[in-house]
């Protein structure tokens, strides 16, 4: 995939598939759609109502249909997915869309950007700018589970399984992720390093995560002009991390990191664990990219709790809009939706819930992003 995009640009209506899936996702989508619709210098869309989600599985045994499947891969150049509401517990025949989606579609890289200024009252003083590249196809997310009678008790085990290919693949999203980032860096006439950190824990799990962390910088190596690659991640740092010490660095000096590579578990968990440095996971975009489809997803899951009250923070899912948009090869259309976005969050008047002295609902915050378009 070129790192600015998968898709040339084109004369004829986008298509894009939107999947609103369980809870909130039918609230934040709807509203993701109309400011994609309404960004200057967007271009045409057909949006494409699909079906998928645990409730629609509640109704027909069936989590993600065929058909929603086949019209992604067929007629679509890409897609939004809204929330799902998998459950905690094993419920028989029932596994998750989103993971089956990913696989289905080849969507290797889960691209987790997070971004903001301190907290009020945070020790932290600088602002967090880091993105998470979270592989997206295996690790313990194969699902590969089993449960077995002892004399001793029950005793579950699960597989976790970590691929050469997997992980070299992961690795050299990440490098060109960051070399997106240090040219955008340069144009604006900054000076600041790029570095990408591999997290891992390969000391205790000295296999799976040790091929994931050799794996990756064998990506970075392989490039050096000296040992015969192009060079195109010259002034790239590499830096690694253990998991453990990564969340703990993380919440004390987040800006140390810049872009993070890492298995899917730690991934998930880091990237979620990210979104309370910015104040809530419904700030949190992330889209779901392969080589030659992007498919956006909010951090935040279903919120049950709040379903259907006009409560829920649609920020999340439209600034994963636009991150599909800058991903697919359109920057001026998602440029102008992030500083919709932010210029909202600045003024600080229209925030939902999730947001330290927010009253807003869903309809005054999209509302107030579709001003700030104009």
């Amino acid at each position: 995939m070129n790192p600015t995009g998968v898709l040339a640009k084109t004369s004829r209506a986008l298509r894009i598939g939107m999947i609103p899936a369980d809870g909130i996702g039918k609230e934040v989508l709807p509203v993701a759609q109309r400011v994609m619709a309404a960004a200057p210098g967007a271009p045409q869309f057909e949006f494409v109502p699909l079906e998928a989600g645990f409730e629609l599985f509640q109704k027909t045994g069936n989590a993600l249909p065929q058909a929603t499947i086949d019209t992604l891969k067929n007629s679509c150049d890409g897609a939004m997915f809204g929330s799902v509401s998998s459950p905690s517990h094993r419920v028989a025949g029932y596994s998750s869309p989103i993971v089956r989606l990913r696989k289905e579609l080849e969507l290797y890289a889960n691209i987790r950007p997070v971004s903001g200024p301190p907290l009020p009252g945070s020790a932290i003083k600088r602002p967090t700018d880091m993105v998470t590249i979270r592989e997206n196809t295996e690790c313990l997310y194969v699902k590969q589970e089993s449960i077995e009678d002892t004399p001793e008790g029950q005793v579950a085990r699960a597989i976790r399984v970590i691929s050469e290919q997997a992980s070299t693949r992961i690795g050299r999203k990440a490098f060109e992720v960051a070399r997106g980032r240090a040219e955008m860096r340069k144009r604006a006439g900054s000076d600041e390093p790029t570095k990408v950190t591999i997290c891992h824990k390969s000391n205790v799990l000295s296999i799976t995560d040790g091929l994931f962390r050799t794996s990756v910088r064998s990506v970075y190596d392989n490039d050096k002009p000296e040992n015969g690659g192009p060079g195109n991640y010259a002034g790239i740092q590499l830096d690694e991390q253990l998991v453990d010490s990564m969340v703990y660095r993380m919440f004390r000096e987040p800006y140390v990191f810049d872009v993070v590579v890492a298995p899917n578990l730690y991934g998930d968990i880091i990237s979620d664990g990210a979104a309370a440095l910015v104040g809530s996971l419904g700030l949190v975009a992330s889209v779901n990219a392969g080589d030659n489809f992007i498919m956006g997803e909010p951090v935040h899951g279903s919120a049950p709790d709040i379903a259907g009250q006009n409560k829920a923070n649609p920020i999340a899912a439209i600034r994963s809009a636009a991150l599909m948009l800058e991903y697919m090869g359109y920057p001026e259309p998602a440029l102008a939706i992030y500083r919709a976005v932010d210029a909202v969050l600045a003024e600080g008047k229209v925030l939902t819930p999730d947001l330290p002295g927010g009253k807003a609902t869903t309809s005054d915050v999209e509302e107030a992003v579709l001003r700030a378009l104009n």
